[in-house]
């Protein structure tokens, strides 16, 4: 098989090597023959092979994008990736999954690196842990790193406006001041991710958008990077309306704290019922997170501990 593969906006120096050492890597763990020429990698082997270095490549530029630079240590781990599934993480460090305007965003707990492999390795991803345990965060960066890398062409972040003690119609404001609220969380992160001129323009080209779940309904989402925050207060009407938007080129994270549930008891929440009728389709992770991976002040891990102690007795 034969395919040629676009990199006109890669700087070529930096994703081949010095000497080329980088598609050489390639060349060798592949059995593939690769062809330089213009914007364009030719690529020549068996078609296993040959799609297999396709995502590398595709890894390499996202590399490039997220952090300025390309190392063999690097190449080597991204075929790593595509090799035996799993990330390789060198003794005492983490991988970066994103560079931001505050720094690097990297898993901080085996949880949190267990989280960012089912990531990269499924298309729709279920995450369910207390609070502090970087569920929306590290979604919001690896949905970035996407972007940033042009895997995906826009983010869109949703939650459910479920009325956690007081009704909507009862809020001041107009539709979007009632709302708004509910969607601070995700406004956060992103402002931590992207400057605040990019995350601007970003927003008034609609290449990211924060919206009610609600909104979600009726659309087809393509070529895009979809996170589902705060989801044990999807209905479970709403969860099946959610996963079936989504459209080529599409990836979703489903984030939620099963112990936080705001729906009314009647109403079963979407995320549970989900995580059991989907267990054990090819493609669809489950991760779950515990007090171990929080990562907020030191006493929220004491905090929850206590917590559960209590509805125990």
């Amino acid at each position: 098989m034969k395919h040629s593969f676009d990199i006109k906006d890669t700087d070529p120096l930096l994703l081949f090597g010095v000497n080329d050492q980088n598609l050489q890597i390639l060349t060798k763990a592949f059995e593939t023959q690769l062809i330089a020429r213009g914007g364009h990698i030719t690529i020549e082997g068996a078609k296993e092979q040959v799609q297999r270095v396709e995502q590398v490549l595709r890894d390499m530029i996202n590399t490039i994008n997220r952090k300025g630079s390309l190392s063999t240590k690097d190449v080597s781990a991204l075929v790593k990736v595509s090799v035996d599934g799993k990330v390789a993480v060198p003794k005492g460090e983490m991988p970066v999954i994103v560079y931001t305007p505050k720094g690097e965003v990297t898993p901080r707990t085996e949880g949190q690196l267990h989280y960012f492999e089912a990531m990269l390795k499924n298309d729709i991803v279920f995450a369910v842990g207390p609070a502090g345990t970087g569920k929306t965060y590290q979604a919001v960066a690896v949905a970035v790193a996407a972007l940033k890398a042009r895997q995906v062409d826009r983010l869109i972040l949703t939650r459910p406006a479920v009325e956690a003690g007081e009704r909507l119609g009862f809020l001041p404001g107009d539709l979007k001041e009632k709302i708004d609220p509910y969607l601070t969380p995700l406004y956060d992160a992103l402002q931590d991710m992207l400057p605040h001129d990019k995350l601007r323009t970003y927003m008034e080209q609609s290449v990211i958008e924060i919206a009610p779940l609600a909104y979600m309904r009726g659309r087809t989402l393509s070529s895009a990077y979809v996170i589902l925050d705060e989801a044990q207060n999807a209905t479970s009407m709403q969860m099946k309306m959610f996963l079936t938007r989504l459209g080529v080129n599409s990836k979703a994270i489903i984030t939620g704290d099963i112990t936080q549930i705001d729906l009314p008891p009647s109403e079963e929440s979407g995320c549970i019922q989900a995580m059991h009728i989907l267990k054990g389709i090819d493609g669809i992770a489950f991760c779950r997170l515990d007090e171990s991976d929080v990562v907020r002040h030191r006493l929220v891990k004491d905090i929850l501990q206590a917590y559960q102690g209590y509805s125990e007795h």
